[in-house]
């Protein structure tokens, strides 16, 4: 929508997290003659031969949401993905700053994945050091999928017999599987459990007190800045300055949005109010008398 504010067309390809299946959508986009190509790396580091490609044709790319690794990628777009590690962790350690914790990432090939466990542990270590918190699981979940973190979290169940205080996921879809080897356990509701992007399934956790909190990333507003700077890449046009991230081989000019964490008290002003997702849903199993009213 808002490149066709600007009279620019788009091409869209998903690539179903499949690696090689990425690389060759984006040779045959290059084929159509595009003028700038935005890429969501499935893998960090294997889409740079993506950007190797693109350059060699003349067109720049930006790296949107992720950024991909060891190239000259000419751009990158994402919330501030340290700060929803932050977000997610101070969370946590404000209603539990003493007991035992869990790390449950995601796909160790996301360099998103590394960037939220940064800003987790930039909160957690302190209080680690001082002995108030101890880490007794630090996994990463395989491609984010809830399954991998539901084993993941069962095992870790099974070794600390239970004693588990605060679940720290780093994505909504792996508190679900953590949420689950907690229900089987009847830790769920007891134990803290922390996630991120406000889906569905998350949000009527909150309600239902099994799930703590979650990290809201306005997609509409991420997508409406890397239409503006991929227009800009395509004309030529410079940039307006902004921070650098090093991705290996450079420093790439980035841009960041602020997230939102998101509890039972603001759901309704910032995910339902945005129409990021529908009281409806998230409500379905409240009686509707007992639904909030919407925020004018």
């Amino acid at each position: 929508a808002k490149c066709s504010e600007q009279g620019v067309g788009v091409l869209v390809q998903s690539a179903e997290s499949n690696d090689a299946l990425q690389n060759s959508q984006a040779e045959n986009l290059l084929t159509q003659g595009i003028k700038c190509m935005v890429v969501i790396p499935h893998n960090a580091k294997s889409s740079a031969t993506i950007v190797e490609s693109a350059h060699k044709m003349g067109v720049p790319v930006l790296s949107y949401d992720r950024l991909i690794l060891d190239s000259d990628v000419d751009a990158y777009v994402s919330f501030d993905n340290v700060k929803v590690g932050e977000l997610q962790a101070s969370t946590l350690v404000k209603l539990k700053p003493k007991g035992n914790y869990v790390l449950m990432g995601g796909a160790p090939t996301d360099y998103n994945a590394i960037l939220l466990r940064k800003g987790q542990r930039n909160i957690l270590d302190p209080l680690v050091k001082k002995g108030d918190i101890q880490i007794v699981g630090d996994q990463w979940s395989n491609d984010w999928l809830a399954i991998n973190a539901l084993k993941n979290m069962e095992n870790i169940l099974t070794r600390t017999n239970n004693k588990v205080d605060a679940v720290v996921d780093s994505y909504d879809g792996t508190a679900g599987g953590s949420i689950q080897a907690l229900a089987e356990q009847k830790l769920d509701g007891k134990v803290l459990v922390a996630g991120q992007d406000a889906e569905l399934a998350a949000c009527q956790r909150i309600l239902a007190g099994t799930q703590t909190m979650t990290v809201y990333k306005p997609v509409k507003f991420l997508a409406a800045k890397a239409a503006e700077i991929a227009v800009k890449l395509a004309k030529g046009e410079s940039l307006e300055k902004g921070v650098t991230t090093n991705n290996g081989k450079k420093d790439v000019p980035s841009y960041f949005l602020d997230p939102i964490p998101v509890d039972k008290d603001n759901l309704v002003s910032t995910v339902i109010a945005d129409g990021f997702q529908k009281m409806e849903e998230v409500y379905k199993d409240v009686p509707k008398d007992q639904w909030p009213k919407m925020p004018k």
